[in-house]
């Protein structure tokens, strides 16, 4: 108790501190922290992370305005301003606050800052080494997240890995120059995997406790997934696939019961659990669909449950009662916000072009995870998952309008399982990459008999490709309930019905196709999209990927200028933003 009262204390003064680590302090008021007295053990070094992470939160509202007003899933209200209205219509002009790279440059020189101080603590002795190991890979994972997501939204950016007195010295393009994105790529890689430690911190250690109800392990990056990430916009697709699935395998070293089964392998819960299954309480009949059970739950349930647990990889909670406050709040709620941004009509067009699972053959014509993810508030479209720790899902309104608590959802296992998918598509295993995105190894590998002992798996390729999901159900003979037997695929879970392949030839484009949708109708709003689009429309050199999914939304939303951001959009030097300071 006495090390997390220490903790705490030192984690506010961090952050205050943290707020100025890069200027020169003229004057020392007795409220801050002279850069003399940081940094002199380990709880300093904790408070420093978490000052760093306090200050990331900040890009929350940049991060998912440029991540999916850019692309096609969600556009602006007429209560939006012209700096949304132009992110949306890709005609960016100069001095567009969400357009501004500095907000980024601001945390990575923070973290630049941090780094250089955790060597010299090593060196000075003033941590162990395991304690240095660990907190200094975290924030080196966080830098190369954030100028991954920079080289996003910007193409040329300048990398800068030192500590400097003032942000605004990057403006000077002579002094820094910029790298492209494929060159970023390679240093981003190159940094990442000399960290010397990519596990979670360990149960025990200070930054993995219970603090003011939060268990904390979810709240830190994980460095296994920006590695996967990092290469599959390289285009090492079996490294990348090896990165996705050590974090799958996460609870393979837990003893055998629920989580192990359950948690990051996309798989139904035991002993009569629905999990984050889409279901009906009388299947067919769209009016039994269970709002306080499965799939919607996922975006409320809060961070002590298994449910949690088992979904989320990252996320960040905003809470009312502390600093930063929730900006989602104010970007989608029509109550209590500003209702800046909407759901587009094309997301809702592609929800209602699929169709729901049923045994009678007869499913609804429609994929409900849109009832789940949005709502109609006072005849307004509403996007959802980051409402339900405020508007109470059934009134759809707030219980207490001035507790805005909520989540920045940074990445959950549903991404997970699609972007292995993608990469394992990629690397020639199309068959299991259609099992995994539809209803599971399994139902890809099905055993004609109940003697399952050769299907239900891939075992006889090599890592990590290699799943056995072997289960024999009740009276099967030889017995299995294998590893992943639970595996129900991400439209599995969904209670949507299988995706085709019309041309077994042309796999590889047609499974790549439907995975971008399936990342559409599983993901939406969370902050993904504008990524997944850029990273396939690079990969084959095809700009219509972006030019024709932007035109869609603009078009079907009414905008008048759909066909001209098209023909921008089709030149791959229009995909990036202006890099101005």
């Amino acid at each position: 108790m006495k090390k997390l009262h220490k903790l705490l204390l030192t984690a506010c003064v961090g952050a205050a501190f943290l707020a100025g680590c890069n200027k020169t302090f003229d004057i020392k008021p007795e409220d801050h922290l002279d850069v003399t007295q940081a940094y002199q053990n380990v709880y300093d070094a904790d408070a420093a992370v978490l000052g760093v992470y306090g200050k990331f939160m900040g890009l929350a509202e940049q991060y998912i305005v440029l991540n999916e007003l850019r692309a096609d899933l969600i556009n602006y209200t007429e209560n939006a301003d012209e700096a949304l209205r132009d992110i949306s219509t890709h005609n960016v002009k100069l001095g567009n606050r969400y357009a501004d790279p500095r907000p980024f440059y601001e945390v990575i020189l923070n973290c630049n800052d941090v780094l250089e101080n955790f060597q010299k603590m090593s060196d000075e002795k003033k941590m162990t080494d395991d304690q240095f190991k660990q907190r200094y890979s975290d924030i080196a994972a966080l830098r190369s997240f954030l100028y991954l997501q920079l080289g996003i939204h910007f193409g040329e950016v300048p990398y800068i890995t030192s500590s400097l007195k003032d942000v605004n010295q990057i403006k000077n393009a002579a002094n820094f120059p910029r790298l492209p994105f494929n060159v970023l790529l390679d240093s981003l890689i190159n940094a990442t995997e000399k960290i010397p430690f990519k596990e979670l911190y360990p149960t025990g250690t200070n930054l993995n406790v219970t603090v003011d109800g939060y268990p904390t392990q979810k709240f830190f990056i994980n460095k296994k997934v920006v590695l996967g990430d990092l290469y599959l916009w390289k285009g090492d697709y079996v490294k990348s696939a090896s990165w996705y699935r050590e974090v799958m395998e996460t609870a393979s070293s837990d003893a055998f019961g629920e989580n192990y089964f359950s948690q990051y392998r996309i798989g139904g819960w035991g002993n009569g659990l629905n999990g984050h299954r889409l279901f009906y309480s009388r299947p067919g009949d769209a009016t039994t669909l269970v709002y306080t059970e499965g799939w919607r739950m996922m975006f409320e349930v809060d961070y002590n449950t298994d449910g949690f647990r088992r979904e989320w990889v990252w996320a960040l909670p905003f809470d009312s009662r502390f600093k930063p406050g929730n900006p989602f709040i104010n970007l989608f709620s029509p109550t209590g916000g500003s209702y800046l941004l909407k759901p587009s009509k094309e997301v809702y067009d592609l929800w209602d072009s699929e169709k729901q699972f049923d045994v009678q053959g007869n499913g609804l014509p429609y994929d409900a995870r849109k009832l789940f993810s949005t709502a109609n508030i006072g005849g307004q479209p509403v996007v959802m998952k980051f409402l339900y720790n405020y508007i109470n899902w059934s009134s759809l309104v707030p219980a207490n309008p001035f507790a805005k608590t909520g989540k920045w959802f940074l990445f959950r296992q549903s991404q997970l399982h699609m972007r292995f998918c993608e990469a394992a598509n990629r690397a020639g295993r199309h068959k299991l990459a259609w099992g995994l995105l539809n209803n599971g190894i399994a139902g890809a590998f099905p055993a004609p008999t109940s003697d399952v002992t050769n299907y239900h798996n891939t075992l006889w390729d090599s890592y990590p490709f290699n799943f056995d999901a072997r289960n024999s159900g009740g009276s099967g003979v030889p017995y299995y309930r294998a590893d992943w037997y639970r595996n129900t695929g991400i439209r599995g879970r969904a209670n949507v019905v299988n995706i085709a392949i019309p041309n077994p030839a042309d796999s590889l484009i047609s499974m790549e196709n439907a995975l971008l949708k399936e990342e559409a109708l599983e993901n939406a709003f969370e902050g993904t999209r504008w990524p997944d689009m850029l990273r396939i429309a690079l990969r084959r050199n095809e700009p219509a990927i972006i030019a024709d999914k932007v035109y869609n939304k603009l078009l079907k939303d009414g905008n008048g200028n759909a066909a001209a951001v098209r023909a921008k959009l089709m030149s791959p030097a229009n995909w990036y933003l202006p890099f101005n300071w």
